[in-house]
Formats: structure tokens, sequence, C-alpha cells
């Protein structure tokens, strides 16, 4: 390897290791994305509180769910009383998971969902509507609970906790269980804030059991359960009572893993990925120093050409110089009854009115064409001499029957 080459390659490989080196060192930054996910210890997942679930429900069987809950509920025991936690920022739930999850509480079960929207068909068997106002500053959120055991504690919340509320409840089936308290527009630029105060938690009655509604899952998450706001989710998780089985859903996440692919598992992989890089650069180092072409270049040979084309041509040009037509004639007609006699099996030694018949029956053209084709034959072979208009009256005659 020449002395240039080595010089290039070596800087190359100072520049690739400085930067897996400073990639390694630099540290990560915090991934604010909201998850919820049990295993997620980021800010916005619930590592914390899915691990602190048997200290809150003593005596019960913690189940997760990595599935539908229109699956899970469709095989579950419906005599076995249990409860049901789903958190996430969004949850929509399509008409079929909304009525066998509403057939599930009106058998005396209880589920808590903590999420900014509950989807269309839930929303609108529960009669409830949720909104927010935005706000361009992030300022102080308070929640506050309505029971009374704890109803002059107040929970602050200051960072990526948006102040959805409900703006409209069934009065009659519900009961408001908590508050958030809030800035509204533009007032906390004034000197004297002005809040307001809107359910966030809220219970509603459905059938023989209860949906226990929270719409700040923000406050479930990591970030505020390990910033002294423990007490708020666990008071509002003592609404559900002891049962035998609660189940924690873990698929409707927003950071649940979606892995369709082998190569999209490679990429997740701190370790993987970077091998995958430098297999990737070892290849392209390799293929720069081995350009070089090593042997000399392969002529390209030609294939033969079809020179038949070019032959029957010649043939034709010799018998046309010649205006020898009555050969011509001769054997276009040969040709042609070989035709007749292969393909449809008829005897030509003798060409007459039977002839014409089977002919025209099994070629499917005119009885009238098909006898003035031979009559014309019948003629040409009776003439001594032809002409080259009679060569080419044949040839249109048989092109015709052809077709």
């Amino acid at each position: 390897m020449a002395r240039r080459s080595k010089i290039i390659l070596g800087l190359f490989a100072a520049v690739l290791t400085t930067i897996i080196v400073a990639e390694i060192v630099r540290p990560k930054p915090l991934n604010w994305r909201p998850s919820y996910t049990a295993s997620d210890k980021i800010p916005f997942g619930c590592y914390v509180l899915f691990n602190e679930l048997p200290t809150l429900f003593p005596n019960t069987k913690i189940e997760s769910v990595n599935e539908s809950l229109f699956k899970l509920l469709s095989k579950s025991d419906t005599t076995q009383a249990s409860n049901y936690i789903l958190i996430n920022n969004h949850i929509n739930l399509d008409e079929q998971e909304s009525n066998i999850l509403l057939d599930y509480v009106a058998r005396g079960n209880s589920v808590l969902i903590a999420s900014s929207q509950f989807g269309i068909t839930l929303s609108d068997t529960l009669n409830l509507n949720t909104s927010y106002v935005y706000t361009i500053s992030e300022d102080s959120i308070y929640t506050t609970l309505s029971n009374k055991a704890f109803k002059t504690k107040k929970f602050a919340y200051k960072k990526a906790m948006r102040n959805q509320h409900f703006t409209s409840i069934d009065t009659l089936n519900s009961t408001i269980l908590g508050n958030i308290i809030y800035p509204e527009g533009e007032e906390f630029l004034d000197s004297g804030k002005e809040t307001y105060t809107k359910p966030n938690f809220i219970k509603v009655a459905f059938g023989n059991g209860n949906f226990y509604l929270n719409s700040s899952p923000e406050a479930f998450s990591n970030y505020y359960m390990l910033n002294n706001n423990q007490q708020y989710v666990a008071h509002a998780l003592s609404y559900l009572s002891n049962k035998p089985t609660l189940y924690w859903d873990n698929y409707k996440k927003s950071g649940r893993v979606y892995i369709d692919s082998p190569m999209r598992f490679v990429l997740n992989q701190v370790a993987l990925k970077w091998a995958y890089y430098l297999a990737i650069a070892a290849l392209l180092v390799f293929a720069i120093f081995k350009a070089k072409r090593e042997q000399r270049i392969i002529p390209v040979i030609e294939p033969l050409e079809n020179s038949s084309i070019e032959f029957t041509k010649t043939v034709g040009s010799l018998y046309h110089q010649h205006r020898d037509f009555g050969d011509l004639i001769s054997k276009k007609l040969k040709y042609f009854l070989e035709y007749i006699r292969s393909n449809y099996h008829i005897n030509t030694s003798t060409i007459n009115q039977k002839t014409a018949v089977d002919l025209a029956s099994k070629s499917g053209k005119s009885l009238l064409e098909t006898k003035e084709l031979l009559d014309f034959i019948v003629h040409l072979k009776g003439e001594k001499t032809h002409t080259e208009k009679n060569l080419i009256e044949l040839n249109k005659k048989i092109s015709s029957f052809k077709k």
C-alpha cells in the first residue's frame, strides 16, 4: 500500500475513533416524550407507579395487560370482580372496545382512566367533554381532591402539565372527586392573577360499577411521583376498592415499542447500532481502497446475428430480378397446400367442391371466399405462363385467408 494511502486511512480511522468516543461519553439528553409504560423510567413513564401498585393494593393480583382490552375482557372470567387502570396522554377507544368496557363496568367492576381524551363512544355514552385553555407560559397548576380527609391539600405541577379539565358532565350519575386550579388566558401577566377551578377527576356510576376518570395523566408519571405528589396518586387510587385482580393496561401506550423488522430492533439497541455503523464504514473503506481494477478489460463479444431474414431477402431479390413469376407461384402454391394439409388435415391432391366445403368449415372462413381462393389456385395450376399480376393477386388471397 502506498504511503499516501496509509496516511489517508490513518486520518480516517482517527476521525472515526474520535466520533465514536465523543458519542459514548456525551451525556444523553433527557427524554420528555409521553410514554406511560410500566418499564419506562423517563419522566413521563409509569415505572414508579407500577412498582408501587402492590403496596397500594395488598392481597391483589397485579396483571400487566399487553394486548387489547377487547381481547382480554372477551375471554376473562366475568364472575370474578376486578379493577382496570388505563393511563396515557390520549386514550381513544373504538366502538367495540368502548362497548365491552361499558359491559365490564356494568357488571360491578371499576375502571380508572387517566387521559386527556376518552374516545368518542365512551364520552358520548357517559355524557362528558374535556378541553383545555392554552397559555404561553408554564405557570403553576394545582390539583385538589374533594374528599374531606384531604380536601385542604394542594398539589403543585410546574412542568409539562396541561390544564385539561371537564367542561360538561352528567350531573345525575357523576360525582366530582377533584379539581384543577390554573390561571386562564393572559391574566398571569397582571400583578393579581385570576385563577380558575375546574373538575379534572370525576366518578361516573354505570350499571353496578363505576368509572373513575382523571383528565391529568401527567400526575401519574414518574416525574411527579418523585416530586412530592405521590400522595395525590395514592388518594386517587384509593377510590378503587380492593378486589382479587387489578389489570394494568400496558397496551394502549404512547411509548409502547413496535418492532416490526429486525433492522428496527438493531437500530434501537445502542451496541447493535454502533456495530452496524462500524460494519458499513469498514465496507466503505474496503471499497475505496479496492476500487482499482486488477484485471484487464474483458472485451464484449457480440452475439451472432440472425441471417435467415437477410437470406430470404436475397433469394426474393434474385427471383424478382429474373421475373420468374411462374416458379414463384408454383412454390407459393406448394407451401399453401402443405399448410392446408398440416393444419386442417384435408387432402389436396384433388381440389373440388367437397374440398372447399371442408376447408371453409374447419377454417371458419365463408364458403364463397374459400371457393374463390381454390378456384383461383386451380386456374393458376392450369395456366402455362404467369404474370406479376397473378402473383400479387395470389399473395393477397392467401394472406386474407390466413388472417
